[in-house]
């Protein structure tokens, strides 16, 4: 086993444990789930929260509020509320905030669709999920009257771009939250249901619940600097776990400000990036878009100096890459994790980038890993095994898939189904896909 921070093996007597449970304050429970944007609407209502560059609107966080508030009262008006779903099929803005804090409040969990599918994969996760609402943007119009014909969706509400007569901003200024019963709600309970890409067969809908993205908030937090003066520039798709926690949930939780790109172009990014009224300090995405805008001819003169931290995850990223925005003064911090991680899980300080290239790093505060064997034993240094991972942000499973779930779990230890390998100093590298392996010779073979 190895961890940044391995847990202490202590074994109490029973006297001890009695002691330790009759002394608890009264109506000890489960942990209750915060409401970061009411704090913020309370302590900083002026501070800006979201500037949504898609459609040149800016929210504070008293105005973010009020339309968590607003969009929970129409979810109430239409009989949503806890353990009942809203589905979401849209282009990145302000519109995926509002429907998760509004969701928060009323107990209700928010079904992220990714765009990129045809009708019908989306059929089988409406299916799956049963959704009461499905809220799209007007560029999704057809295929969300489709998916009503073909599921049991009981209302479509659509999103026009922030334009005031449209029916989302309608909803929301029609709607009322002074009457909200806010949800008591814990850190086990569901707040989103992210469908993993399928590469194992049909997708599975990840449960992601308050706690998991309060410890993700917390283990990216710290390592990324992220404060209440911190402004993340967002141009993956808020749909994925990347968009919507690396680094924009954080940044909400902190108090900072997210800026969102409708869609990722690299002239566009480049100029935010580099626009001092901007004010971008953080920045992630997968490695594509850093090698896109490296290519481009205004990589070499756009002022990045204001980047505090750039992290790249989701795939392997070249040294090509890393050396062209090291050399522009842009350190890139690597890291591993996955939807069922909520993701961030292993993290490589930017420091020790180049000298660990190949490396996603090592544990965050608050998680756990193990590199296993066959028999579940744990490896040695650069012995390759399957990953291992625990903590307080990992999944409790798959939605309607208790099978899945049980098969995906050693204990509380999280299956991750990666081939990888740690060095003499705790460096994690992942090697490829355990699943993708092969036995020849008596050897572990990698294709």
């Amino acid at each position: 086993m190895s961890s940044a921070s391995d847990p202490i093996d202590f074994e109490p007597s029973s006297e001890a444990l009695a002691s330790m449970t009759t002394s608890r304050p009264s109506g000890w429970g489960p942990v209750r789930a915060y409401d970061w944007l009411d704090h913020h609407a309370a302590n900083r209502p002026a501070k800006e929260a979201v500037r949504d560059l898609g459609t040149d609107r800016s929210f504070t966080y008293a105005d973010l509020d009020r339309r968590a508030d607003a969009l929970a009262g129409y979810f109430g008006s239409l009989g949503i509320g806890r353990g009942d779903r809203v589905a979401v099929l849209a282009h990145n803005g302000v519109e995926y905030f509002d429907i998760q804090f509004a969701c928060a409040r009323t107990g209700s969990i928010c079904v992220l669709l990714n765009w990129r599918l045809t009708v019908s994969e989306l059929e089988y996760i409406i299916n799956d999920s049963s959704p009461m609402l499905l809220i799209h943007d007007e560029s999704f119009a057809d295929s969300a009257n489709e998916l009503q014909r073909l599921c049991s969706i009981d209302s479509l509400l659509e999103i026009d771009g922030g334009k005031p007569d449209s029916a989302y901003e309608r909803a929301l200024g029609e709607a009322t939250g002074a009457e909200l019963q806010r949800a008591a709600l814990t850190h086990d309970d569901v707040i989103t249901i992210m469908y993993t890409s399928g590469t194992t067969g049909l997708p599975k809908g990840a449960m992601i619940t308050h706690g998991m993205n309060f410890w993700n908030c917390v283990n990216l937090g710290i390592p990324a600097g992220i404060g209440v003066d911190t402004v993340h520039l967002n141009i993956l798709p808020l749909f994925h776990t990347g968009g919507l926690n690396c680094y924009s949930n954080p940044v909400l939780h902190a108090g900072g400000t997210v800026v969102i790109l409708k869609t990722f172009d690299p002239a566009e990014t480049l100029q935010v990036l580099g626009d001092p009224a901007q004010g971008i300090t953080h920045f992630f995405a997968v490695p594509a878009p850093y090698q896109f805008m490296m290519q481009h001819p205004d990589f070499e003169t756009t002022d990045l100096s204001r980047l505090r931290i750039a992290g790249v995850g989701g795939a392997p990223c070249a040294l090509a890459i890393m050396e062209a925005w090291t050399e522009r003064g842009v350190l890139l911090a690597q890291g591993f994790g996955m939807t069922e991680t909520s993701p961030a899980c292993i993290f490589l300080d930017p420091g020790d980038a180049l000298r660990k290239i190949g490396s996603t790093g090592k544990a965050l505060m608050h998680t756990e890993f193990r590199i296993v064997d066959d028999d579940g034993n744990d490896c040695g240094p650069d012995q390759v095994g399957e990953l291992w991972v625990a903590g307080p942000n990992i999944t409790p499973g798959y939605w309607n898939k208790p099978e899945a779930t049980a098969k995906a779990f050693e204990g509380r230890w999280l299956k991750t189904g990666d081939a990888a390998r740690m060095d003499d100093e705790g460096f994690v590298y992942i090697v490829d896909r355990w699943k993708d392996m092969y036995i020849s010779g008596g050897e572990n073979v990698y294709p």
